[in-house]
């Protein structure tokens, strides 16, 4: 296979694809694209950077519309990719969206760090591809806003990555509502045991497709290893950056703390540098992508979750700073450059204590990384480096100072944002005033309007006698009501006035004697009536 237009793509999609000057496919693409047109389940194993998104996207799409052109029903979705990581869903769904431009299909995608409300919205809708991480997914769909009834297709990207971040059980359940009658399709760089017996469990009949041995890395990588202690990392860091010339480059760190500090030390030798990690914000994580992927600011130091979810071309430089303790990861991080067809140089850090890291990367890439020896001049930066007070970061330089107990002297960018802040105050306080005056001025208008209401004449003349509060004697009939029905009150309680004075009689109780005045022709009770005793 040559060119696209021999896979049995549809003219949509290659117009699309002349569109991106994307001329011939990938050997992943070229093996995996007719098997998915076919509509059989797929088995994928390639490593990063070659092309594993449009190998399933393409064919997919031009399934989803041959098979219907109505829209999906409201909350529902007909294909469905499951991605590890936020960066790789963004990414996924930017390309379907590239590809299906014209087609008349909605694409969606939804993950944490985002307001929910949002993601409801999305899904709200009907959409033809729904880009998720499993998290999120579930979220939805335990709050009734998305129902996978109607899954046609079900794409699992990086699966292994997806175990390796315990994603397991989110994947059986989600497995468990969807339909049983559904295309299914895995993607890995690695095949391990796990993924082997996943796909034995949720595939049917699968054809596997195997472009390059499991767990290679690319052959235009040039891969080197630099043995250095723990504490001497941050120097030989700093040094490569200050005398190489690099397009953009990737610093992979074990932890998030390690992350913010090489950024920090890099910062105080003056080389611009930004992080990205599980604890940075949504917004965070894409400002630092965007700034990477414009060239403003050159360098990324990531963690391992940045190592599936960037695909951005002109990566010249991948350092691994701390080396994983998964050699897999080894793998997916170098694969972030040489990607298309570039080439790209890995450079990793080992300490003594990481020399059984290196062995196990060695053994699974089946090639000895290359010696690359310290630079000169290395035990003078060291002891600089040492020397070296770190940046402060931002978020706490104004939290922290007041409690130092030290003499803090701001630079002047923290000047710069504190008079922007103090303009801003005065500007809202001068609108706050003015809102003031201008509420001040509507409330004395009002009040005048109400006098002038209070002045005019009675609204109903007719009714003389109106409510006693709005006649002119100013209640006095009221007055007199009152006082009429206290002294029959009075009169009833000292016994004056009998209550019905209709009835003379009355009831016996009522009278002074208490006995009736008529006699008594009933019959007696007890021994001493005058018919017992006769």
């Amino acid at each position: 296979m040559t060119n696209f237009a021999e896979l049995g793509l549809s003219k949509p999609l290659l117009h699309a694809l002349a569109a991106k000057d994307y001329g011939q496919p990938t050997p992943i693409q070229a093996q995996a694209i007719p098997i998915v047109l076919s509509g059989r389940d797929l088995l994928g194993i390639a490593q990063t950077g070659t092309g594993k998104t449009a190998a399933f996207m393409l064919p997919s799409l031009d399934r989803l519309v041959a098979a219907s052109r109505n829209r999906p029903a409201p909350g529902r979705a007909r294909m469905l990719v499951l991605a590890p990581t936020r960066e790789l869903a963004a990414q996924i769904a930017d390309s379907a969206r590239t590809y299906a431009k014209g087609q008349h299909v909605s694409v969606g995608v939804i993950f944490g760090g985002v307001p929910v409300p949002r993601s409801i919205r999305e899904v709200s809708r009907g959409l033809d591809v729904l880009v998720a991480t499993p998290g999120r997914l579930l979220d939805l769909v335990d709050q009734r806003v998305l129902d996978l009834s109607a899954l046609e297709i079900l794409v699992l990207d990086e699966a292994d990555q997806m175990l390796d971040l315990g994603f397991i059980h989110a994947l059986k359940r989600i497995v468990q509502l969807i339909p049983k009658q559904r295309q299914t399709l895995f993607f890995s760089a690695t095949m391990p045991k796990s993924i082997r017996q996943l796909a034995d469990a949720y595939l049917t009949n699968p054809a596997e497709v195997a472009v390059t041995p499991v767990a290679s890395t690319a052959e235009r990588v040039s891969q080197t290893v630099t043995f250095v202690n723990q504490a001497e990392k941050q120097a030989l860091l700093t040094l490569f950056f200050q005398g190489t010339e690099i397009d953009r480059s990737l610093v992979f760190s074990r932890t998030k703390h390690g992350a913010d500090k090489i950024v920090r030390f890099l910062a105080a030798s003056g080389i611009d540098a930004n992080a990205i990690h599980g604890n940075k914000s949504q917004a965070q994580r894409e400002r630092a992508l965007g700034l990477f992927r414009s060239g403003e600011v050159p360098i990324l130091v990531a963690t391992d979750i940045a190592a599936r979810g960037i695909d951005i071309p002109g990566v010249s430089h991948v350092v691994n700073f701390d080396l994983p303790d998964v050699p897999e990861q080894y793998v997916h991080r170098i694969g972030r450059t040489a990607r298309a067809g570039a080439e790209g140089e890995a450079i990793a850090f080992c300490s003594p204590d990481e020399r059984i890291n290196l062995r196990d990367i060695e053994k699974l890439v089946r090639m000895k990384l290359a010696d690359r020896p310290l630079p000169q001049g290395f035990m003078a930066a060291v002891e600089a480096i040492k020397r070296l007070k770190p940046a402060p970061r931002r978020d706490d330089v104004r939290e922290r100072q007041p409690h130092s107990g030290r003499r803090f002297t701001p630079t002047a960018s923290i000047k710069a944002d504190r008079r922007e802040d103090s303009r801003r105050r005065e500007n809202r306080n001068d609108r706050q005033q003015q809102q003031r005056a201008e509420g001040g001025q509507r409330r004395d208008e009002r009040n005048e309007r109400h006098g002038q209401q209070q002045q005019r004449p009675q609204r109903h003349p007719q009714r003389a006698d109106g409510r006693p509060a709005h006649r002119a004697d100013g209640g006095q009939r009221r007055d007199g009501r009152n006082e009429r029905q206290g002294e029959q009150q009075g009169a009833r309680n000292n016994g004056q006035q009998q209550r019905h004075s209709h009835r003379a009689d009355g009831h016996p109780g009522h009278r002074p004697g208490g006995r009736p005045n008529r006699p008594f022709h009933g019959r007696g009770r007890g021994p001493n009536n005058s018919r017992a005793q006769g």
